[in-house]
């Protein structure tokens, strides 16, 4: 296992966490709360202190998840998560609109606090900045309930280094969290050294690259009911998913050399790109959680890494779609 503080908390937490997004929202059907419930618990067994979770991920469903999980076992877990986007009141997707106020903040946070059965939030995120409003103000509302109590640290998402600088005057910031991986590696010029100049973890979403990078797709990939990569990820999509899972490929060869899983290589990778990344890879299988930790085992000589290194440029499709683009590195 490997330990890793979080920002200037003097709290660590095992390098390897668990998002918790797909255990609810956009990768299909959510999970049974039972099932649901045993993997979290299996998580903790196993040495995962670190979970994920977002207002908008299934605006409560997700924290209810945890909540319920944790209630009796809270001492035992970090937990993170987020306020911002706002939920259309119809349909409860995201509405496509951030909401940096106050107002909002005060509204998210006594809700994640109910739904978590908590009394308070280890790491709160805004998880995106409201590009309506100066940055300064809604990191002064989290200051704000830093003092109440309600929450403990205060991280920001996909954010540029600009915003970070800018926002960590106001208040200190523990955590950036942003997408991160193999594929993935547009942080790296300016994010990543900020975080590491100022003393903030980088959290790595999706360093599996929501799931591509552990071999288990093809290019006759169909989603299993609503899935976000279907619609919003563009690197899943026609040409784009057949030369990337040629790169993919390249990922397996040498980890078959190695006697890993393509996962845990990617995984590994990203861990080995500076001792203050944490990395959160999500997943609803046991079998999935036990391979992600077993990354931690897994080191790279300099040709390994240089193999690994020129996979990015390579890569088609970007990320999100042009509207989910427009929302991050703000």
């Amino acid at each position: 296992m490997i330990r890793r503080q979080i920002g200037k908390t003097g709290r660590q937490v095992n390098a390897i966490g668990l998002g918790c997004m797909g255990m609810s929202a956009y990768y299909g059907a959510p999970m049974e709360e039972k099932a649901g419930i045993a993997l979290l618990h299996a998580a903790i067994e196993r040495g995962v202190d670190h979970f994920d979770t977002a207002e908008m991920y299934g605006f409560g469903s997700n924290e209810q998840l945890l909540g319920a999980a944790f209630a009796d076992r809270r001492d035992k877990v970090f937990i993170a998560t987020k306020w911002g986007p706002v939920a259309d009141p119809v349909t409860k997707f995201p509405s496509g609109i951030v909401d940096g106020s106050e107002a909002n903040a005060r509204r998210a946070v006594e809700n994640s606090l109910r739904y978590l059965r908590t009394d308070h939030i280890d790491l709160y995120y805004l998880h995106r900045r409201d590009q309506s409003r100066p940055i300064e103000e809604s990191v002064g509302a989290m200051a704000k309930l830093v003092k109440e109590g309600k929450i403990r640290a205060i991280g920001l998402s996909e954010v540029s280094a600009e915003t970070l600088r800018v926002a960590h005057k106001v208040h200190p910031i523990s955590a950036v969290q942003s997408e991160y991986s193999l594929f993935t590696r547009e942080y790296e010029a300016d994010v990543i050294p900020t975080c590491k100049e100022l003393g903030v973890t980088f959290v790595a979403y999706s360093p599996l690259g929501r799931g591509m990078l552990t071999g288990a797709f093809s290019k006759d990939w169909r989603p299993n009911g609503a899935d976000f990569r279907a619609g919003m990820a563009p690197r899943f999509a026609g040409e784009a998913l057949a030369a990337n899972l040629a790169l993919v490929a390249e990922i397996e060869a040498l980890a078959a050399v190695k006697k890993v899983d393509a996962g845990q290589v990617a995984l590994a990778w990203v861990l080995s790109r500076g001792d203050h990344i944490v990395a959160i890879p999500g997943t609803t299988k046991l079998k999935n959680l036990e391979s992600n930790l077993g990354a931690a085992n897994v080191t790279f000589s300099a040709d390994e890494a240089k193999r690994l290194d020129g996979l990015a440029a390579r890569v088609q499709g970007s990320r999100y779609n042009e509207r989910g683009m427009g929302a991050v590195n703000a």
